[in-house]
C-alpha cells in the first residue's frame, strides 16, 4: 500500500517527492499519512490562504486565525458483485481567531472567500475524471469511464529526480501513533472486506506560521489511523525558492494516492495478481480574481498496469478504482460547504 508521487506544476518550478502508506485497516504500515490525507490538507491550506487574504484587502486582522475541514466519504457495496462504490458527503468548515469564532461578518467573510478557491470550484460542480490505460506495455481500450483523447503519455516521465530541498524541516511527521485494534469500526483489516458499509471522516486544521508556511494537522478518525504534521508553502517573498509543496501540489496528490490504493485493494480482494501499476495524472485548478469562482477541471489519468490477468482484468480493476475512489467522488459529486460554529 506504500506509494509515492513526483508533483510540478505550472506555478513552481520545483519536483516534490510525496510518500503515502495506509494503516492497520488495510494492513499497511502506517509509515506515512493515508492519501485522502492529502486532499484535506491541500483544501485547508487553499481556505485558509483565500480566507487571509480577504481580511488583508478589508484592511482586518484576525490574530491566531485557524481553519478547520472536516471531510467526510462513504463505501458502500460489493466488491465482487462490482456493486461497491465510493462516495463524498458535505464538507464542514470553522473558523476559529483568539477572539472566539461568533462574529457573522467573519463567516459571511469566510464563505466569499472559500467561492474564490480550488476548494469551492471542486465541491460546486461535477467534474467526470477521463483516463487512458497501458496493460503490458499495450495500450488498450477502456470502457465504463470516460476516455482521453489521443495517446496514452509516456512513461519516461515517471523516472524523473525531485528538485533539491531548500528546507531544513521535513515536510511531514507523524505526531501521534495510531493503536492497532481489532473488532471495533475501522480497525485493523477492516477496509478490506468485500461487503462493505462504512463513513469515513479525515479532519485538517491549519494556521500559519511567522515564516509564512502554513502548518496542517491531520487527523485520521475513521478509520482508526495516526495525525500527521504537513507543511504547505503559503507566502514566501519574491523570488524565493518554494520551501514546500502547494496545497494544490498536496490536493492532486491525494487524488493519485487514493485512486492507486483502490487498484490495489480490488486486486487484493479478488485475488488477481497486480505486478506492478503507475499512473502519471493531470490535475487543473485556478484560483478566481475579485468576485470570480475558481475553477477545477477533470482529473486525467494514464495508467499503466503489468499483469498476467491481462486486459480484460486489468480494465474492470481500472473501473472499479474509479468507481470506489473517493476522491474521483469528491470530482464527480456537487456538494455543499457548511460553516460551524
Amino acid at each position: 500500500m506504500q506509494k509515492v508521487a513526483l508533483i510540478s506544476t505550472d506555478a513552481d518550478p520545483s519536483i516534490w517527492r510525496v510518500a503515502s502508506d495506509e494503516g492497520p485497516y488495510l494492513n499497511g504500515f502506517d509509515a506515512a499519512p493515508c492519501p485522502l490525507s492529502f486532499m484535506t490538507v491541500g483544501l485547508v491550506a487553499n481556505g485558509l490562504e483565500a480566507i487571509v487574504a480577504e481580511l488583508e484587502t478589508g484592511g482586518r486582522a484576525a490574530p491566531g486565525l485557524e481553519f478547520t475541514i472536516d471531510n467526510r466519504y462513504t463505501m458502500e457495496g460489493s466488491t465482487l458483485q462490482g456493486t461497491m462504490r465510493g462516495g463524498a458527503l458535505p464538507l464542514e468548515v470553522a473558523v476559529r481567531t483568539e477572539s472566539g469564532n461568533d462574529d457573522e461578518s467573519l463567516h459571511q467573510l469566510v464563505a466569499g472567500a472559500l467561492r474564490r478557491t480550488p476548494l469551492g470550484a471542486l465541491v460546486g460542480g461535477t467534474h467526470s475524471s477521463r483516463f487512458r490505460l497501458s496493460v503490458n506495455g499495450q495500450a488498450v481500450a477502456i470502457d465504463g469511464v470516460s476516455e482521453i483523447a489521443g495517446t496514452i503519455a509516456p512513461p519516461e516521465w515517471m523516472a524523473t529526480q525531485p528538485s533539491p530541498t531548500v528546507g531544513t524541516e521535513p515536510l511531514i511527521v507523524r505526531s501521534k501513533a495510531v493503536v492497532p485494534k481489532t473488532g471495533v469500526t475501522g480497525g485493523a483489516g477492516t477496509s478490506l472486506r468485500e461487503e462493505q458499509r462504512r463513513e469515513l471522516h479525515v479532519r485538517g486544521h491549519g494556521r500559519f506560521r511567522s515564516d509564512g508556511l502554513v502548518e496542517v494537522t491531520q487527523e485520521l478518525h475513521q478509520p482508526l489511523g495516526s495525525t500527521f504534521r504537513f507543511l504547505v508553502e503559503g507566502r514566501r517573498r519574491d523570488g524565493a525558492p518554494p520551501r514546500a509543496p502547494s496545497g494544490a501540489s498536496y490536493m492532486a496528490a491525494g487524488v493519485a494516492f487514493c485512486f492507486m490504493t483502490q487498484l490495489e485493494r480490488y486486486a487484493t480482494i479478488v485475488k488477481e495478481p497486480l505486478d506492478h501499476y503507475e499512473v502519471i495524472q493531470d490535475t487543473r485548478f485556478s484560483w478566481g480574481a475579485n468576485s470570480t469562482a475558481g475553477s477545477v477541471s477533470p482529473v486525467e489519468t494514464h495508467a499503466f498496469v503489468d499483469t498476467p490477468a491481462g486486459p480484460d482484468f486489468a480494465r474492470q480493476c481500472l473501473r472499479m478504482g474509479e468507481q470506489t475512489c473517493f476522491l474521483h467522488a469528491l470530482y464527480r459529486t456537487p456538494l455543499t460547504i457548511r460553516l460551524t460554529d
